[in-house]
């Protein structure tokens, strides 16, 4: 009688160490495989071409996830680290990689200085920023070169830097301004 009490936990407990490394083994067989697309769709969640985390369907990750981003998240709002969103405003101005370090308020502000600077044009112009919202968070816009393109199209090279938190991004973009066209845009 005492064997029979003790025979079904074990038996139990060595069947779930069993499940354990076949799952390890063969979870590649049964998760859904699916190969990238080369580029977000308009029925996605749009992120203005910024950063952003994994995605998953397993409802382990779902759980964990929405735990650890009320945790993290609420944690990094009172550190003052965000994540931003480029503005329609400035997307013809200012690089996906420059606008996501910065608050719609600095975006604009970055935006202003890249449109100083193209409107003088000389190469070696430089405007700087200060941000009106956050400390430590900086910027300036510089024009690096000047052409002119076989259609009358004039560009120039443009180089954003950005300081948040010590920490600087350094951008290179190509604006041009077409003829008949009153401001440079970013160029593709």
């Amino acid at each position: 009688m005492k064997h029979r009490l003790w025979g079904a936990p074990a038996m139990m407990a060595a069947c779930m160490l069993a499940v354990a490394p076949a799952q390890a083994q063969f979870g590649s067989i049964l998760r859904n495989v699916t190969t990238p697309s080369p580029a977000p769709t308009s029925s996605d969640s749009d992120n203005g071409g910024c950063p952003k985390g994994k995605k998953g369907s397993g409802a382990g990750r779902a759980i964990i996830g929405g735990v650890l981003d009320s945790a993290i998240g609420s944690a990094a709002s009172k550190a003052g680290v965000y994540s931003y969103v480029p503005i329609a405003e400035v997307s013809g101005t200012l690089t996906n990689a420059i606008a996501c370090k910065l608050d719609p308020k600095e975006q604009v502000q970055a935006a202003a200085a890249t449109e100083q600077v193209t409107r003088g044009g000389d190469v070696g112009e430089t405007a700087s920023w200060t941000s009106t919202t956050r400390e430590n968070v900086s910027g300036s816009s510089t024009v690096a070169s000047k052409n002119q393109l076989a259609d009358g199209t004039s560009c120039m090279n443009v180089t954003d830097v950005v300081i948040v938190e010590g920490e600087e991004t350094r951008v290179s973009k190509k604006m041009c301004r077409g003829p008949g066209q009153s401001r440079y845009v970013l160029a593709a």
